[in-house]
């Protein structure tokens, strides 16, 4: 598979990399050859967190003996200093590596960037850790527009992580291109919308008109690699045709669904994870069922508490009926408890 520069770290990655989230959904066995076949189609890149259930552990044992023919991304969300190191301490033991080639910041909004880079926090951990040769180099992931730009703009790190497919694509016009001139790496979570667009041609397609773009979908079967791989293997120019297609689809779909921005928070005044609570759904489809109830009952507790204040739906930037959403998220949630 072609492989193309991540910015300044200079290393070489895959045209598309692996995502780690769909990982946990099947056996461990399955799992395993699952990346080793990844690995076999010439995938060099796996991404995935500390907070994604067994994927590291997962990770880890599919490349005993190969991991130095794969670039390696993990992340942890706790901003403060001594969590931040015992996460990246857990990292290391469960991938079963003596270090990552880049270690992220989780999901980090507007707050969660100010305390970032405070003494003592997360990003100083990062930093010495980088000196000590257990990450190679530093990278951030958010859903959030301005914080992702402040985060490039920055220089502080190497490596970006954001929602990027031909429906959520605000990053074209500037971040994209503002993270190529500052030589920084720019991969894309959320090729499929979390699962709303179905046509891998039209979004493989779509993403490979970026160059310096890195999209990391997640894969559950063989079948899917095959298919995204012979996508981007072969002739991926856009037709007329399927330039309509997409313009259908995008109309189709709108802006009118949560795309986990997180401007709506930290302002509720019940606490409610709304984005979270919203996509319950598409959750249900990505992460293992299993445990599915027992990892949501707390949050959906909290979202039937919800007193309507709309302070939510005042701070969306896609005038969504937040309330509304809450609502059909916990319909959906009560639905699965009861089977």
């Amino acid at each position: 598979m072609k492989k193309i520069r991540l910015g300044r770290t200079d290393l070489e990655v895959s045209r598309i990399g692996m995502g780690g989230i769909p990982l946990q959904r099947p056996s461990e066995e399955n799992a395993v050859k699952l990346i080793k076949f990844a690995l076999d189609q010439g995938i060099n890149l796996i991404d995935t967190s500390r907070h994604y259930g067994t994927s590291e552990e997962r990770i880890g044992k599919a490349l005993k003996g190969r991991r130095d023919e794969v670039i390696l991304i993990t992340r942890q969300s706790l901003m403060d200093g001594m969590t931040a190191k015992k996460n990246l301490q857990q990292s290391l033991a469960t991938l079963q590596t003596d270090y990552i080639d880049v270690w992220e910041f989780h999901n980090v909004g507007k707050e969660k960037y100010e305390n970032l880079l405070k003494p003592g926090s997360a990003f100083d951990v990062a930093k010495q850790a980088q000196k000590e040769g257990k990450i190679k180099h530093i990278g951030i992931t958010s859903h959030c527009f301005e914080t992702m730009k402040k985060a490039i703009i920055s220089e502080n790190f190497d490596v970006v992580l954001f929602p990027f497919n031909f429906v959520n694509n605000e990053a074209a016009d500037s971040l994209i291109p503002l993270a190529k001139k500052l030589d920084i790496g720019f991969t894309s979570m959320k090729p499929f919308a979390g699962g709303r667009l179905q046509n891998a041609s039209l979004v493989m397609k779509y993403l490979m008109q970026f160059d310096d773009v890195i999209p990391v979908p997640g894969f559950e079967k063989i079948e899917e690699i095959e298919e995204v791989v012979k996508i981007v293997e072969g002739n991926y120019k856009l037709s007329t045709e399927e330039m309509h297609q997409i313009d259908l689809m995008k109309k189709d779909l709108g802006k009118k669904f949560c795309q986990w921005c997180g401007y709506c928070m930290p302002s509720c005044p019940q606490d409610i994870y709304i984005p979270g609570v919203i996509n319950l759904k598409v959750s249900y489809n990505l992460w293992p069922q299993g445990d599915f109830v027992a990892n949501y009952q707390k949050e959906v507790n909290k979202a039937k508490k919800c007193i309507e204040c709309r302070i939510c739906e005042s701070k969306c930037p896609y005038s969504l009926e937040t309330v509304n959403l809450l609502k059909k998220g916990i319909g959906f949630f009560d639905s699965i408890a009861q089977l």
